[in-house]
């Protein structure tokens, strides 16, 4: 289960069990809507209650970031899991944003506020 945020510039998500491709496409759209009528925006992922996630979703996150390279500014990612770093900084990859890990949310929503301030 998903739970979405927006302000201006900005989509917040946080991740509760398992991340499933319905909460993914319920992402996809919120963040195209955003990028069609404020350019690019930032992204901030609450993954500490994430659970499981399918090969769907994985699959479907590579696909969307290969289609947005130039959409998002910086995208901060809260989590203690190895493996979502290592999938955060995989992404970087694919997409000109600034990517960051954080251990606590207070400090990934300031990187991004810092940002925004600019």
């Amino acid at each position: 289960m998903i739970v979405t945020d927006h302000q201006p510039r900005r989509v917040n998500v946080s991740v509760y069990g398992e991340f499933t491709l319905a909460d993914y496409k319920e992402f996809e759209e919120l963040v195209n809507y955003k990028i069609q009528f404020e350019g690019p925006v930032d992204l901030y992922f609450d993954l500490r209650e994430m659970g499981d996630v399918t090969l769907d979703v994985a699959w479907e996150e590579l696909r969307f970031s290969r289609q947005h390279p130039k959409d998002f500014r910086r995208v901060a990612v809260v989590t203690d899991s190895q493996w979502v770093t290592w999938s955060a900084w995989l992404s970087q990859a694919f997409v000109e944003a600034d990517v960051e890990v954080f251990d606590a949310p207070e400090a990934a929503q300031a990187w991004l506020d810092e940002e925004a301030a600019a």
